[in-house]
């Protein structure tokens, strides 16, 4: 979508939302928003919340956001297994403090849509597990719409950026971006975003960066708003309430 339509149609749904034109009695659009490092040092509040709210109304949108550096996706998906077949004394903790905090924003809520956004995978390069990252995507992915009870979450994964496309100190760094790139584009209500262009620049501490592996200031804004227009986009494409994207 051009950035000029982006912007018409945002405006179109803030009409809906501010009319409540054909979303008579609907449901509330949860967002949960997970993974390392980089999820850890997007804010929310700073583009993807406004966002989000601006296209489906203050008062029908539910953000969560659970995120640690550093940690691999065995810590999300609890039936994770190594390249070898070797399983962890413990698996999804992470998981678990992050569903602690979507239950209770849920409870009582009746939910127009899910959308899970992701963005993860530097650790799993370093440490060359990319012949088990596929399954655990698609197995958090799994687990994630078991819990909840639902058939129709949308997907929005981040893919690594080009920190290390020579695979020199992230040996299966150029393996994971492919990995996440052929999920994404798999099925209808998954999708990716492009973050090759938010490590160059200043960081939040006032260092200029380049091709770092974490993102410049003004970088994890554009990933805010990139992660809210990909998923508003599969909101578009697959919701009916809304009275848009059944063409």
């Amino acid at each position: 979508m051009k950035p000029k339509n982006i912007a018409k149609w945002m405006a179109g749904m803030l009409v809906l939302a501010a009319t409540g034109a054909g979303a008579a009695d609907a449901g509330k659009h949860l967002f949960i928003l997970s993974g390392q490092s980089n999820m850890q040092g997007h804010r929310p509040e700073e583009a993807f919340t406004p966002a989000v709210e601006a296209a489906l109304g203050k008062d029908r949108v539910i953000v969560v956001q659970d995120a640690l550096g550093g940690q691999p996706i065995q810590r999300w998906w609890k039936e994770w297994t190594s390249p070898q077949g070797e399983r962890p004394e413990s698996t999804g903790d992470l998981y678990d403090r992050l569903m602690g905090k979507v239950k209770p924003a849920i409870e009582g809520q009746t939910l127009e849509s899910v959308t899970f956004v992701w963005m993860q995978g530097e650790r799993d390069a370093r440490m060359q597990w990319a012949a088990v990252y596929e399954a655990s995507l698609k197995g958090l992915y799994a687990q994630l719409s078991k819990d909840l009870g639902r058939s129709d979450v949308n997907f929005v994964i981040g893919r690594l950026s080009d920190f290390d496309m020579k695979n020199e100190r992230y040996p299966h760094w150029t393996k994971i971006r492919e990995i996440q790139v052929r999920l994404a584009e798999s099925d209808a209500r998954f999708a990716w975003v492009n973050t090759d262009d938010l490590n160059d620049g200043v960081n939040r501490r006032g260092k200029a960066v380049k091709n770092d592996l974490h993102y410049s200031a003004q970088g994890y804004q554009l990933l805010g708003k990139r992660f809210a227009e990909g998923a508003l986009k599969l909101i578009e494409q697959h919701s009916e309430s809304l009275g848009i994207g059944k063409k």
